[in-house]
């Protein structure tokens, strides 16, 4: 099975919404339209919840990774892979489209484990991601594609 994870974004709705529909952005929508064509089971990393089910019904809040001290987001990370353990099995794969704050302590401990991961946008910049989401065609599935890959 593949699970992917998707980075909450600081635009969002005024009012209590479902997670999927919570986060306003660009990305954030090119996003979802992407996993949501795959047809498999997705979550969103949010900094305030962790790990949200696309359904979850949410309030608007303002918290950010970036305004987390190096310990608080460790602390963060290791709830996200609490949360992570009900959902991966052995052999699964894990598709992160998030930035490397979002990654840096769930990234390196889900490696260790018997999980593939894959992070397709790593090293993109906003307009190349947005331009990368723009290229894939319904089915496709972000195996590893690398900048060369994007470039043909």
């Amino acid at each position: 099975m593949t699970v992917y994870l998707v980075s909450c974004v600081k635009e969002k709705r005024a009012t209590r919404s479902r997670a999927k529909e919570l986060y306003t952005s660009p990305w954030f929508r090119k996003a979802r339209e992407y996993v949501e064509r795959t047809g498999q089971p997705w979550f969103l990393l949010s900094a305030r919840h962790g790990l949200l089910p696309p359904d979850a019904m949410v309030r608007p809040y303002d918290r950010s990774l970036e305004a987390m001290a190096r310990a608080e987001r460790r602390r963060w990370a290791d709830k996200v892979l609490r949360q992570l353990d009900a959902q991966l099995g052995e052999g699964d794969t894990l598709v992160i489209l998030a930035g490397q704050l979002y990654r840096e302590f769930i990234e390196p401990d889900l490696r260790g484990r018997k999980v593939s991961v894959e992070v397709p946008l790593a090293g993109m910049r906003i307009g190349e991601q947005l331009a990368w989401f723009d290229r894939q065609r319904p089915g496709d599935r972000a195996q590893g594609a690398t900048m060369d890959d994007l470039l043909d």
